[in-house]
Order: structure tokens, then C-alpha cells, then sequence
């Protein structure tokens, strides 16, 4: 099992930035892809992007202005976010699969993913 903590969210104008943090602990952080979902009031949960050796995803909303990255030394998976836009306010959840249960075809689908974080609020005024 593998317990996941978001942070780094908050209120930014709108072409700010912000870097979201999601601390991972319990197994062996490198056997896990990870992936950044979000979810707007009364919006389904969507894909924002995944990293899997190396391998980046992303949603082509936030192509260009995101960036997935992880430090496996340090148990953590980033979001960078750039150019925010109002419409990237959300709650972000940072999500973890085994990379034995791991499906590609699965990738940007919330049920490629056993493990969830509690989500981190994002919000961008215009």
C-alpha cells in the first residue's frame, strides 16, 4: 500500500504559476506511475497528466503549460503549472498504480489508478 499527500495548492491570478507536491510513503516509490487527476464542481474527475520511467502523458488542455516530474529519492511527483487559466480551477488529486497492474490503455483513466491522494484546491481568478 502506498499513502500519497498533496500539497502546494492555492489562489493565483490568472498566467500565474503554481507547483504541486504530492510526498508518497509506504512502498518502494519508483515501482508506482503516477498521475495528476483534477475535478471542477460538478465535473467528472479528469486526466492531467502521468509519468512512467521517463515516459511523460498529458491532456491536451494542459499540454505546453504543465510539466510532470519525479524525485525518486525523494519519494515525490510534481506538477508545474504555468499560464494558469480559470478553467484549470479544481481540486488536484495525485494518483499511483503498481507498475505490475499498470495498463497503458489505462493511462489518463481514473480506473488505471489504485492509490489516491485527499486533493489539493487550486484556484485561478481571472
Amino acid at each position: 500500500q502506498v499513502q500519497l499527500v498533496e500539497s502546494g495548492g492555492g489562489l493565483v491570478q490568472a498566467g500565474g504559476s503554481l507547483r504541486l507536491s504530492c510526498a508518497a510513503s509506504g512502498r518502494i516509490f519508483s515501482n508506482y506511475v503516477m498521475g495528476w487527476f483534477r475535478q471542477a464542481p460538478g465535473k467528472e474527475r479528469e486526466f492531467v497528466a502521468a509519468i512512467r520511467n521517463g515516459i511523460t502523458y498529458y491532456a491536451d488542455s494542459v499540454k505546453g503549460r504543465f510539466t510532470i516530474s519525479r524525485d525518486n529519492a525523494k519519494n515525490t511527483v510534481y506538477l508545474q503549472m504555468n499560464s494558469l487559466k480559470p478553467e484549470d480551477t479544481a481540486v488536484y488529486y495525485c494518483a499511483a498504480e503498481y507498475y505490475t497492474a499498470w495498463r497503458s490503455s489505462l493511462t489518463k483513466s481514473t480506473n488505471g489508478y489504485d492509490h489516491w491522494g485527499q486533493g489539493t484546491q487550486v484556484t485561478v481568478s481571472s
